[in-house]
């Protein structure tokens, strides 16, 4: 059964990015809303975004709301800070695959890549 999961370490802690809000939206001809969700403890979120039947084959969007996290961290940040939002665009081509989009964030970079 396929699934779409993520995180997000923030690299420049060392840590995982707990109480990190990110936004899923599917792109068609428009961005459309999926869901909401935001990192546990572990940086981690409860449960896959989207799994079985809901994750079809398209492409998508995960907003991360980095700047919002940055500020309620030990982060020293410019205002308005550097990275705020952290939209990442991808694509599912087969549904029944694992696909696992993490982030590993600090307060002037990013990175993503397709995890296992």
């Amino acid at each position: 059964m396929g699934r779409l999961t993520t995180h997000v370490l923030d690299i420049a802690t060392g840590r995982p990015a707990g109480g990190l809000a990110i936004e899923l939206f599917r792109v068609d001809d428009e961005l459309s809303f999926v869901r909401a969700v935001t990192t546990n403890d572990d940086g981690r979120v409860d449960e896959p975004l989207l799994e079985g039947e809901a994750l079809a084959a398209g492409v998508y969007e995960l907003r991360f709301h980095a700047g919002d996290y940055l500020r309620q961290s030990s982060a020293r940040l410019t205002d308005p800070p550097f990275l705020d939002v952290i939209p990442i665009r991808f694509g599912i081509a087969d549904p029944s695959q694992h696909y696992h989009v993490p982030l590993l964030l600090s307060p002037y970079g990013y990175s993503t890549y397709r995890g296992s």
